[in-house]
């Protein structure tokens, strides 16, 4: 084994072993959509004192990480994101209402001394003085603040089992002194005296005003900084105050703009969906692989596990957390790495039926050099887009760029090393060396045999496709304009509900029920046989449980599976950042290819990547779909597929015009598509498979993604060779000289094609010697 190979096969064992060590030791955080849960967003806001900037909403999130420790959720996350925004992340808990209400309040806690009853309609006299009710309505004066909530050293819930008086909050406080001084400044005054009493204030409401007890001597005060809040407490409400004072004051308010709870029924349905899918979508797609490639598919196909190896333990050791959109990501790297080792292979079976004396080792290693530079561009191009979206967007789009990145890495390890130290070790064995034919290499295949023969001339008149593109662009966009754009809760704010009934409910009785409940403006929507989904704008938690009653009143009762709640800001900031991530990675992305290749392939890439986005956008509209974040990573992943198939069919002209620069562009172009149709096709179908699965078995969250990604892959394969080749074709043509030059371009295209058919039936007449394969 010569020293090269022996370094590739060195490393492809480290990065296996290491994946396998990662996977065993390492477990990958699912995200609250596939593990059940829920999910707060928390944004901080300016105060009358403080400014809500980085360092102040460090100290909330502190202070909120004590709350949610008292919560009692199991592995429960906290996290800053930006300057100001906190996500909270409880598994497990499916009613957000207790958790929303305990993490939101601002829980300024304070002691005052009583300074008399206030009369009529009496106001502050001096700074720092508060008027206030006290428990039972009585209006009071109070002093300023003696003591605060960070002088609070513990506070515990107890209830008195021996005087049967019910739930009380003790409170220990750190300063003993301030304590005795402002309970024995209180003693001084007789029984009854208002003045005798002490306030407990939080946020602006006295929640105990208790009388100093007679024993205690004016001056001594109470010893041991202990009290108690007595009330009618129930042992929620009583736990709840306990955690508030205990837990601290937030420095500064805050407010939830985002909310989002899932039932681990669907959370588990999502994931075994998603589980089966991808084993029946890869195992089909690895009989597919090993029929037309043979021993070359068996040894993709474990490479193909390798990856999936490698993407695993990339997310586990890099602590990302994978949710339902990410899958998206996975998605689109299994299609790159079935792409590049089709690639290679079709690459070999090229350079096989060219030689006069031909091995499939030799083969084998043209078809790796061959088809470098086109995988190589073609990963580079989506690794901008990762990077771009996960620096610029946020939500289920900076998701999807964190696993589309880790895919997009293991994909190239997988094809590029792994695949090529299995394929050399085995076509370096002389049984196999004897039986060529075993190795799949050893014919061209039919695809490309009918091809050769027939030599179509494709871009004869490359207007016509343009023409053809340019129709369905405008019954595509017809849809947006006459249909419109089904925005879903993530990008226009509001809360949307699933639920899950005990029957099947129509959806007009479900809207005259929720009309009549006080919400005539909710939308509703079937998603299954006993499922149904409301939206409405934002509610509160209360005016969601007369939601729940009324789906429940016509369900024979209503089980919550979802619940998203979304604040106009956040669905404003989502819906731009998404659209400036998926410009400037567009823009990225024409750079690049500009610099690798030419201005105009740039812009036809570009070009077929805005069109594949008109026409998927416009068939959801057409078909009522919602434009949410799912769908925003099916276009992410069409987008990825489009700008691999253009660079793929672009670098065979970029070599094919290195060999002969005289050769019009027209001419080229066809004959660059021929030769890249067998590996279109194979990529396709093996693609199709797991797509297939996930429409059929990934279960009604993955269903819309499925067909999002089914439609988008035929635009795009579309589009990457009969709209983006046009489109260069012509604007060469006119950077050449305007119309005329590009008639004179298409001339001598057809003039050449004599040349080019006469070399196609050498090759075939090689192929059919050497044998027929897929």
């Amino acid at each position: 084994m010569k020293r090269p190979a022996r370094v590739r096969a060195l490393f492809a064992l480290a990065v296996i072993a290491a994946s396998v060590f990662i996977a065993v030791t390492v477990p990958v955080r699912l995200g609250l959509d596939l593990r059940g849960g829920t999910q707060i967003v928390l944004e901080t806001r300016d105060s009358e004192t403080v400014k809500a900037d980085g360092e102040a909403t460090d100290r909330t999130l502190e202070v909120l990480r004590g709350r949610v420790d008292a919560l009692g959720v199991a592995e429960p996350g906290i996290v800053r994101s930006g300057e100001n925004r906190i996500i909270v992340e409880l598994p497990g808990l499916q009613d957000p209402r207790q958790a929303a209400d305990v993490l939101g309040r601002t829980a300024q806690l304070s002691v005052h001394p009583v300074l008399g009853a206030a009369t009529g309609a009496e106001q502050p006299q001096e700074k720092g003085e508060e008027v206030l009710p006290d428990e039972s309505g009585e209006r009071l004066r109070l002093g300023p603040a003696a003591l605060r909530g960070q002088d609070v050293e513990d506070a515990e819930a107890l209830i008195d089992q021996q005087t049967g008086a019910g739930w009380h909050v003790t409170v220990d406080f750190e300063d003993d002194k301030g304590w005795a001084e402002l309970t024995g400044e209180a003693a001084c005054h007789p029984a009854g005296d208002p003045q005798r009493r002490v306030a407990i204030v939080l946020d602006k409401k006295i929640i105990s005003s208790p009388q100093v007890d007679p024993s205690v001597s004016c001056g001594a005060g109470i010893t041991g900084g202990s009290t108690q809040i007595t009330g009618s407490f129930t042992s929620e409400e009583a736990k709840e105050l306990a955690l508030l004072v205990k837990g601290g004051a937030l420095p500064v308010p805050v407010e939830t703009v985002e909310q989002r709870t899932v039932g681990p029924t669907l959370g588990a349905e999502a994931i075994e969906a998603s589980a089966w899918a991808a084993v029946v979508g890869t195992a089909l797609t690895a009989i597919f692989i090993i029929v037309v490639y043979r021993l070359m598919g068996v040894l993709a196909t474990l490479a193909l596990l390798c990856y999936g190896l490698i993407s695993y333990a990339g997310l586990a050791a890099l602590g990302a957390t994978l949710t339902l959109p990410g899958l998206a990501g996975f998605v689109l790297a299994i299609g790159m790495a079935v792409d590049a080792n089709v690639l290679v292979f079709e690459r070999a079976r090229e350079e096989y039926g060219k030689r006069n004396r031909p091995s499939s080792r030799s083969a084998l290693t043209a078809g790796f050099k061959g088809a470098f530079s086109a995988i190589a561009d073609s990963n580079v191009t989506t690794l901008i887009a990762a990077v771009l979206l996960f620096l610029l967007a946020s939500g289920p789009v900076k998701g999807f760029g964190v696993t589309l990145g880790i895919g997009v890495v293991a994909s190239m390890i997988s094809a590029l090393v792994i695949t090529r130290v299995l394929a050399e070790f085995a076509v370096a064995r002389n049984w196999v060396h004897r039986r060529p034919g075993i190795t799949g290499l050893s014919s061209i295949g039919r695809v490309r045999a009918y091809l050769t023969r027939r030599n179509p001339q494709l871009m004869r008149r490359p207007r016509r496709w343009l023409a053809v593109s340019a129709v369905v662009l405008a019954v595509a966009g017809a849809g947006i304009v006459v249909r419109g754009l089904n925005f879903g809760v993530e990008f226009t704010g509001g809360r949307l509900i699933e639920y899950s009934t005990g029957t099947t409910v129509d959806p007009d009785r479900a809207r005259d029920a929720l009309a009549d409940a006080g919400f005539p403006q909710a939308v509703v929507q079937s998603s299954g046989d006993d499922k149904i989904t409301v939206r409405t704008e934002e509610l509160t938690n209360a005016e969601a449980v007369r939601v729940a009653d009324a789906v429940a009143g016509v369900g024979d009762g209503a089980e919550k599976v979802r619940d998203e709640l979304i604040g106009p800001s956040l669905g404003d900031e989502l819906r731009r950042n998404a659209l400036i991530a998926l410009g400037l990675a567009l823009g990225a992305q024409l750079l690049y290819l500009a610099f690798r290749f030419r201005w105009m392939f740039g812009t036809g890439a570009v070009a077929a990547l805005a069109h594949d986005v008109v026409i998927l956008t416009g068939i959801f509209a057409w078909l009522g779909k919602p434009i949410d974040g799912v769908f925003l990573a099916a276009l992410l992943t069409v987008i990825g597929y489009s700008v691999n198939d253009s660079v793929v069919v672009f670098d065979r002209i970029r070599e094919l015009w290195r060999k002969d620069s005289k050769e019009p562009l027209a001419q080229v172009t066809n004959q660059a598509i021929l030769q890249t149709v067998p590996r279109t096709v194979n990529t396709g179908i093996g693609v199709i498979f797991i797509l297939a699965a996930l429409a059929v078995l990934g279960g009604d969250s993955l269903t819309d993604f499925a067909l999002a990604l089914l439609i988008g892959m035929l635009v795009g394969t579309y589009s990457s060779v009969l709209t983006a080749s046009p489109l260069a074709i012509e604007l060469e043509a006119y950077a050449g000289g305007g119309r005329d030059g590009g008639r004179r371009g298409r001339g001598r295209g057809r003039g050449g094609s004599g040349r080019a058919r006469s070399g196609a039936a050498k090759d075939t007449g090689r192929a059919e010697a050497a044998g027929k394969g897929k």
